[in-house]
């Protein structure tokens, strides 16, 4: 053709591939855990368990207590190191990568760490200060996050005085000030009263939809439902990955399809141990 030039095409058409007629390249999980295991002593916490976590999704965790849900996730948040297996973020191995894994992840655990005797603006600012946000862009940031979480009329108010809804609110909010890329959030509404829990998942849904990629482990099978999909944990392996709408397909509620499924384990490590 007289005159083409390769840098004049669009670099959606040769990325894609999608109409150079070669195959486009599926994009790689944003998260991916591969085998990878977890023990204190002799405790088995977490057992060979693989799953990946696709860019701009809600991955929930849930299943029994002590499942090995919460190590897995500090695992991510590399808080802990893996006895086998790999953890990527963004294609960096948490382990070799971990300081660049850092910049890129927000990780909330079950306890956040807010200051009770400083206001809700004093928590914030100090977040700030640790990730270097300064300037314009230290206020834009105060009052998006702020916003998102409907915590601007309360800024003077002491985070020990705050309910327990507030104090996750606060939480999540000094978590997203860096804007990291993965948010790792473990059980963030356990023992959060229904309204707060609804509010706070209308932020993650807006992160989601921000292109924010999520994964939350909780105990509140409602919850479950707003993930896009779901891994079920028991005796520190992962039983299932699938969506809630799969994962209940033959039962009436998510509820009942996961106990079955856990009873279903249950029964299986029973019938192993007997033949032994």
């Amino acid at each position: 053709m007289p005159g083409y030039d390769k840098t004049t095409v669009p670099a959606s058409l040769t990325l894609t591939g999608e109409r150079d007629g070669s195959p486009s390249v599926p994009e790689e999980p944003y998260l991916r855990i591969d085998g990878v295991s977890c023990r204190f002593g002799a405790v088995e916490a977490v057992r060979d368990v693989s799953l990946s976590v696709e860019k701009g999704t809600i991955f929930g965790l849930v299943g029994s207590d002590g499942a090995g849900k919460s190590t897995l996730l500090r695992m991510a948040a590399t808080m802990l190191k893996p006895a086998a297996g790999r953890i990527t973020i963004g294609g960096l191995d948490v382990v070799s990568r971990k300081a660049e894994v850092k910049a890129l992840i927000g990780y909330m655990p079950q306890r956040f760490g807010l200051y009770q005797d400083l206001t809700i603006e004093e928590n914030i600012d100090f977040f700030m200060d640790i990730f270097g946000i300064t300037g314009t862009e230290r206020k834009a940031r105060k009052a998006l996050y702020l916003g998102f979480s409907n915590l601007l009329p309360f800024t003077d108010r002491q985070a020990g005085n705050l309910s327990g809804g507030m104090k996750q609110k606060l939480g999540l909010a000094c978590v997203l000030v860096h804007e990291p890329k993965l948010l790792i959030l473990d059980e963030p509404t356990n023992g959060v009263d229904p309204v707060s829990r609804q509010e706070f998942w209308e932020i993650l849904g807006k992160m989601r939809a921000q292109g924010m990629t999520i994964i939350v482990s909780t105990a509140y099978l409602d919850e479950g439902e707003r993930c896009d999909r779901l891994g079920l944990m028991h005796r520190a392996a992962l039983l299932e990955t699938a969506s809630p709408a799969d994962i209940r397909a033959h039962f009436e509620n998510l509820e009942e399809a996961i106990i079955h499924r856990i009873q279903e384990a249950d029964e299986e490590l029973a019938h192993d141990t007997f033949k032994l």
